[in-house]
């Protein structure tokens, strides 16, 4: 008996795996593009994306009154995670309120309104796939290989950045809104990393 040979493995010439974060001097390289190119709803989501942590289902979800308050972005918002059905609260730096409360009123969004609506849709907002493909764009822009960076780059780049600088590892858990510590561990792929470091210092 034979087995026909021509079916190629599914990711046969695809990159696979967990996705890399971006790095602080590319996150400023990409800001500054559209900071210079007046995309005002690009620099706004950019911004969102890269302090709120959230999954690109959640990032899409955003209403205005998720994080805005009387016509003002908050330093703080919260949101119901859609995987978890559990909450999450993020930070909202001076950069990003500014730039979303920008596209707020350029749009001409109120409270109910999704913070990424669809140009297409009319009452809805951007879908997933739609997102991705303006992630790839931007990275794409400052010479990154896109095949090798997707929207959960940005969920993992601000967190990647909070750990390196304190490895506290709980706190990133609760930034991202993981249940269990494990699951921050395999995220940022640290384990391996850290020991190295930790052996490294020790001489005998």
């Amino acid at each position: 008996m034979t087995f026909s040979t021509s079916h190629s493995p599914w990711n046969k010439g695809k990159r696979v795996g967990q996705k890399l974060p971006l790095k602080l001097e590319q996150i400023w390289a990409i800001r500054i593009r559209l900071e210079i190119a007046e995309k005002i709803r690009e620099l706004a989501m950019f911004n969102m994306a890269i302090d709120c942590k959230l999954r690109s289902c959640d990032m899409v979800k955003l209403l205005v009154r998720d994080i805005s308050r009387n016509g003002e972005v908050l330093e703080r918002a919260q949101v119901v995670q859609q995987k978890t059905s559990q909450p999450v609260r993020f930070e909202i730096t001076k950069k990003t309120r500014e730039s979303v409360e920008a596209w707020i009123k350029y749009r001409g969004l109120t409270g109910m309104d999704y913070l990424w609506p669809s140009r297409i849709r009319r009452c809805d907002h951007i879908t997933t796939h739609q997102y991705a493909r303006i992630v790839k764009k931007w990275v794409g822009s400052i010479g990154l290989d896109p095949s090798v960076y997707a929207t959960h780059t940005l969920r993992r780049s601000k967190a990647t950045l909070i750990y390196k600088q304190t490895k506290n590892l709980r706190a990133v858990q609760l930034l991202l809104g993981h249940t269990n510590m494990s699951s921050t561990v395999r995220y940022l792929g640290v384990e391996v990393e850290d020991a190295l470091e930790i052996a490294e210092s020790i001489e005998i």
